[in-house]
C-alpha cells in the first residue's frame, strides 16, 4: 500500500469511528430523552469532516501533471491541512467565547449517570482515534492527518475537562465549566496556529531539513570523481515531489563523456533514494602546473582566510577573455552584498593585475 492509500485508509477509519460514536450518542440520547447528548452526536458527525477533507485533498493531489501544472498537484495536500487547521482554530475561538460567557453568566449544569457514561466513552474513543491518526500523519509526513488527529485529541481534552468539571460539581457543588473551557480553548487556539504554520511554510518555501541536506551532500560526495559539493537547492511540490539542483567539483582533466556519466549516476541515485529530481552542475578544479592552477590557489587561499566568508567555490579563469570569476558565500552578518564585493575586489585585484575580476555573492539555501 503506497503513501496516498495509507492516508485515505486512515481517514476512513476516522470517519467510521466518528460515525459509530455519533450513533452511540444518538441512541443513548434518544433513550435518555437528552437533547444535549443528541446534539453532541451531531457534533461528532461534523468531526468526520476533517477526515473527508483529507481524503478529497489526497485524491486531488494524485492527479497526473498536465501542461499548466507540470510538477503535479501534490501541494493540494497542504491546502487540505490549512483547511483543517482553520477548522481547529474556529473551534478553539468558538469554545473560548462560549466558555467566557459561562464565567460571566454562570449556569448550573446537571449531570446524570447516563451523561457520565457517554462522556467516558467519548474520551476513550477520541484519545485512541486521535493518537492513531496523528501518529500515522507523522509516519506518512501528512500535515492533513496530523491536523485531523490533533483535532480528535483536542475533542478528547475538552470532553475530559467536562468530566473533571462534572466530578467537581458532584463532589463539591462548584462549577468549573467556564474556567476550564477558557484554559483549554487558549491551548487549542495556540495549537491551531502551529498546525497552520507548517503547511503555510511549505507553500511559501521553507528550508529543507539539515538531516536531508547533509545526507544528500554526503551521498553525492562519495561518488568517484566528486571533489566537493555545493549549492544544493530544493523546491517542494508536495510530499512526494521535490525538484532541485546541486553543483559538484571535478578535475579539469575529466572528459565530457565521463562528466556526463557521473552526473547521470548522481541524478539516478537521488531520484531512486530520495524521490528528488536533481539537476547537477559542474565546477572544474584546475590541476597541473599552469597559470590557471596558480591563480586558483592564490585567490582561493586569500578568500578563505577572510573571516566574513563562509565558503568559496566555482573558481573559473578564462585566458581568452582575460577574466576570473569565483563564488563566495558570505557570513549571515553581511547585509550589503554590493559593498562586500567591492571590498573583496579591492583586496584581491592587486594579486591579479590586468585581469578582470568577478566575485559572485552566493547564498546557502539549504543550511
Amino acid at each position: 500500500m503506497d503513501r496516498s492509500d495509507q492516508i485515505i485508509q486512515t481517514s476512513w477509519i476516522g470517519i467510521i469511528a466518528n460515525v459509530l460514536l455519533a450513533s452511540f450518542k444518538a441512541v443513548v440520547g434518544l433513550l435518555a430523552n437528552s437533547v444535549a447528548i443528541v446534539m453532541d452526536a451531531v457534533n461528532n458527525l461534523s468531526d468526520a469532516l476533517s477526515s473527508v477533507i483529507t481524503i478529497v485533498g489526497t485524491k486531488l493531489s494524485q492527479r497526473p501533471a498536465d501542461r499548466k501544472h507540470p510538477f503535479g498537484f501534490g501541494r493540494i495536500e497542504y491546502f487540505s491541512a490549512i483547511i483543517i487547521a482553520v477548522i481547529v482554530l474556529s473551534a478553539g475561538i468558538t469554545s473560548l467565547i462560549e466558555s467566557a460567557k459561562k464565567i460571566i453568566y454562570p449556569t448550573q449544569p446537571e449531570y446524570t449517570e447516563t451523561t457520565l457514561i457517554v462522556i467516558i466513552v467519548a474520551i476513550i474513543v477520541k484519545l485512541v482515534l486521535g493518537r492513531y491518526v496523528r501518529n500515522k500523519g507523522v509516519q506518512l509526513n501528512s500535515d492533513a492527518l496530523i491536523a485531523s488527529g490533533s483535532d480528535a485529541l483536542f475533542d478528547a481534552v475538552i470532553t475530559l475537562a467536562t468530566l473533571v468539571s462534572a466530578g467537581v460539581m458532584l463532589l463539591w457543588g462548584v462549577s468549573l465549566d467556564g474556567i476550564l473551557g477558557v484554559l483549554i480553548s487558549i491551548v487549542i487556539i495556540k495549537a491551531g496556529v502551529e498546525m497552520l504554520s507548517s503547511p503555510v511554510n511549505e507553500l511559501l518555501g521553507t528550508s529543507i531539513s539539515a538531516e536531508l541536506t547533509n545526507q544528500i551532500k554526503k551521498e553525492v560526495s562519495e561518488f568517484e570523481g566528486v571533489h566537493g559539493v555545493y549549492d544544493l537547492i530544493l523546491h517542494n511540490y508536495g510530499p512526494d515531489m521535490k525538484i532541485g539542483s546541486i553543483h559538484i567539483n571535478v578535475y579539469d582533466t575529466m572528459s565530457a563523456h565521463d562528466i556526463h556519466g557521473l552526473t547521470r549516476k548522481i541524478t539516478m541515485h537521488t531520484l531512486t533514494r530520495h524521490g528528488i529530481v536533481l539537476t547537477v552542475g559542474v565546477y572544474a578544479i584546475a590541476t597541473g602546473d599552469n597559470k590557471r592552477a596558480e591563480l586558483q590557489t592564490t585567490i582561493l587561499q586569500t578568500l578563505v582566510s577572510n573571516k566574513d566568508i563562509v565558503q568559496v567555490h566555482g573558481f573559473y579563469y578564462s585566458e581568452k577573455e582575460n577574466m576570473i570569476s569565483v563564488d563566495v558565500v558570505p557570513d549571515i552578518s553581511i547585509h550589503d552584498d554590493k559593498a562586500f564585493v567591492s571590498h573583496l575586489i579591492d583586496e584581491i585585484q592587486p594579486l591579479v593585475p590586468g585581469i578582470h575580476l568577478e566575485i559572485v555573492i552566493d547564498h546557502n539555501y539549504s543550511e
